[in-house]
């Protein structure tokens, strides 16, 4: 009730007018952003900002066990699980609200591109046995599971 109340309040503020909610002695003010549940709401129902606090989450989080998955120790599918189940889910937190546009589609596949790159490391042509980063769409045809876009879709 407190999330349409704030959203309801927060609709007209391009019209100026300052909207109190009073509720058994209780006052509530406009806010141009809220912070409920660890989601950030906006007073234009904007995702923009909610997505990009969540992939950086997801970056802290890979920066927190990049030694474990650029680890040549460990198998690739362990390293994948650690990314399907401590990464992926702080991005993908409260995404089912989320309507996407193409760019916030691609800036998060780019995020995931990144962490996926770290997990296979540098691949290395047979013929020149030169080593080169993965391009943006070869960690796709390495792991085997659906992208962060048509997960959260």
């Amino acid at each position: 009730m407190l999330i349409k109340l704030c959203m309801w309040s927060c609709r007209d503020y391009n019209a100026g007018r300052n909207h109190r909610i009073k509720i058994d002695n209780s006052s509530f003010e406009r806010v141009e952003q809220l912070k409920y549940l660890g989601t950030t709401l906006t007073s234009q129902n904007s995702t923009q900002e909610e997505i990009k606090s969540r992939t950086k989450a997801g970056s802290v989080c890979h920066h927190s066990v990049q030694n474990i998955l650029s680890s040549s120790l460990l198998f690739k599918n362990v390293q994948i699980k650690i990314h399907r189940t401590k990464i992926l889910p702080d991005v993908v937190h409260w995404c089912d609200t989320w309507s996407l546009t193409l760019r916030e589609e691609c800036r998060l596949r780019m995020s995931e591109y990144r962490v996926l790159r770290s997990i296979f490391g540098p691949k290395t042509d047979k013929v020149t046995r030169e080593s080169r980063i993965l391009h943006n769409e070869e960690p796709n045809d390495l792991y085997c599971s659906p992208n962060i876009v048509w997960v959260m879709k």
